[in-house]
């Protein structure tokens, strides 16, 4: 079998690298879209940055604050339809998941003339902004993906869209937009990043490239897991838990996600459980799934984080965690009913039933 490797974002980073990069702002256009949630890229400074440099170049822009978290198909059309009233030529993303996502969409809805109910069907043409992403969170690793999470309330879960068409252009990593970030944000954006990884180990589309970089993603937030358990976290770790997230971003859009993603989103979609959260939650028992027909997979996971087995694995998940959110059993068979018929479980080597999902729920909720 044919192994691929594709990454064609270009990845900058380091304190101020946004200022640094200014001529590169220049190369995309003269008036840009800027994607971002009401606050925190305010709090943050990103924004002021992002605005700092857009004056110096004499670049336009037009602002569009308005993406909730999880984002909806609806609102996606809302902001393609400020989009085309604006006439922007590039888009700029600032934020977590939802900001990023949401732009990769927003542009995607402007360029072409997409009905709602085909947005998933994926006949897309080439058709696309240039586009560049300043994360804000260490987590989803979208600013080097090819997708775009949506929540679906037609289909009662979130569901990704994904063409190549929807790599960004360009992405500027600077860990001090999360210096001030709150200590649950950065645990479940980190647990986010660890499970890009982990699945990507334990997904159809691994190969050696993926695997080398998901080790590597793996080995460097395990580093911080004291320190995330504490709160206490220096710029230095913080841009470990960014790189090592970007990293994840890298495998996952050449791996795609596994079984954890699926029956996560029913835990963000009818619970409101945050996304990196809801993988945490579910991550120690998938591996012990696994680790019944793969053991030595597993093992190389374990071994990357400097655990013996994967009761330590879940040990730690609980102490970051903490109190885990209860599921009735109804619940728990609806989930694993969605969450069945998804691609992603699909994409396990060792592909999970109904009863097999039913019985990670439970073990990982119910404990």
């Amino acid at each position: 079998m044919i192994k691929r490797y594709y990454m064609p974002t270009q990845v900058l980073m380091g304190d101020d690298c946004v200022k640094s990069g200014s001529q590169l702002f220049l190369q995309m256009g003269k008036k840009a879209l800027i994607v971002t949630g009401k606050h925190s890229a305010k709090k943050n400074g990103a924004l002021d940055d992002v605005l700092e440099v857009l004056s110096s170049n004499g670049q336009e822009w037009a602002l569009y604050d308005r993406i909730m978290s999880n984002p909806t198909v609806e609102s996606i059309y809302e902001g393609a339809a400020f989009a085309k009233s604006e006439n922007v030529d590039f888009v700029v993303a600032i934020g977590g998941g939802s900001p990023m996502d949401a732009a990769k969409a927003i542009n995607l809805v402007t360029c072409q003339d997409i009905p709602m109910d085909k947005l998933y069907e994926g006949q897309y043409s080439d058709r696309i902004l240039p586009m560049i992403l300043v994360p804000t969170t260490a987590g989803t690793g979208s600013e080097v993906t090819p997708y775009a999470i949506l929540t679906n309330n037609r289909l009662q879960t979130k569901k990704s869209i994904g063409s190549p068409i929807l790599f960004p252009r360009i992405a500027f990593l600077d860990a001090k937009y999360m210096d001030n970030l709150p200590k649950e944000i950065t645990i479940n954006t980190a647990l986010d990043a660890l499970s890009h990884s982990i699945e990507g180990i334990l997904s159809l589309g691994a190969n050696p490239i993926t695997d080398s970089i998901a080790l590597e993603s793996i080995r460097r937030i395990s580093k911080c897991f004291e320190s995330l358990k504490s709160g206490q976290l220096t710029r230095m770790q913080r841009f470990e838990l960014l790189y090592a997230s970007t990293l994840g971003g890298m495998v996952i859009a050449n791996t795609k996600t596994t079984a954890v993603h699926s029956m996560g989103y029913s835990l963000t979609y009818f619970h409101d459980i945050d996304h990196g959260r809801a993988n945490g939650l579910l991550l120690g028992e998938f591996l012990k799934y696994i680790e019944k027909s793969w053991p030595e997979r597993v093992n190389e996971i374990l071994s990357a984080m400097g655990m013996s087995n994967v009761n330590e694995f879940i040990t730690m998940l609980d102490d970051l965690l903490g109190e885990r959110e209860k599921l009735t059993d109804e619940q728990i068979e609806n989930y694993a009913s969605i969450a069945a018929g998804s691609a992603n479980v699909k994409n396990c080597p060792i592909v999970p039933s109904r009863e097999d999902l039913i019985k990670i729920f439970r073990n990982s909720m119910n404990k």
